[in-house]
């Protein structure tokens, strides 16, 4: 990976995921439900919804990094679960920040692929070496990316709110 930042403001975040909601609409796809990946992808998700003009936002807690370039070996899906029965024969939007190894957005696609209708993924960035290729893509990256929403030191000591929730195991999902 480049030593160098993908640096990206909250300016040309406005453009980007307006950007990255017309690929969606220039490719004719209608999602009923837009799916977060918490964290990263929050932002992200409620802005594409409101530009898809999709009411029905789900979220998905999943956490593989845990710092900068430090990750789990595979990510694991964070309570409160996702009740996806109110998703059935929907066709869904996953919306995360980066597509960076993929197995985040892999471990979302697989969990509800037979679950809806249709699954299709939205990234800001994409990396080359992601295990998923996703629909929709606004920059194709090799670097580590400084998001508006995580660029700064948090105002809390992350130890001191790490204590819930305890990860579950994919198969209770």
């Amino acid at each position: 990976m480049s030593e160098e930042r993908e640096v990206l403001d909250w300016a040309t975040y406005g453009v980007a995921v307006r950007e990255l909601a017309q690929q969606v609409v220039d490719d004719g796809y209608r999602p009923d439900i837009v799916l977060s990946i918490a964290r990263g992808g929050l932002v992200v998700a409620a802005s594409l919804a409101y530009a898809l003009s999709v009411k029905p936002c789900f979220v998905l807690n999943v956490e593989y990094y845990t710092g900068i370039e430090q990750r789990r070996d595979e990510p694991v899906v964070l309570p409160p679960l996702l009740n996806l029965d109110e998703a059935k024969g929907a066709k869904v939007l996953i919306a995360d920040d980066v597509a960076d190894t993929g197995h985040t957005l892999q471990l979302v696609h697989n969990l509800i692929a037979d679950r809806v209708a249709e699954a299709r993924t939205a990234v800001l960035y994409g990396k080359p070496g992601s295990v998923i290729t996703c629909e929709y893509v606004w920059k194709p990256t090799d670097r580590w990316i400084e998001f508006p929403w995580s660029s700064e030191q948090p105002l809390v000591d992350p130890a001191l709110t790490a204590t819930w929730p305890s990860p579950v195991s994919q198969s209770t999902t």
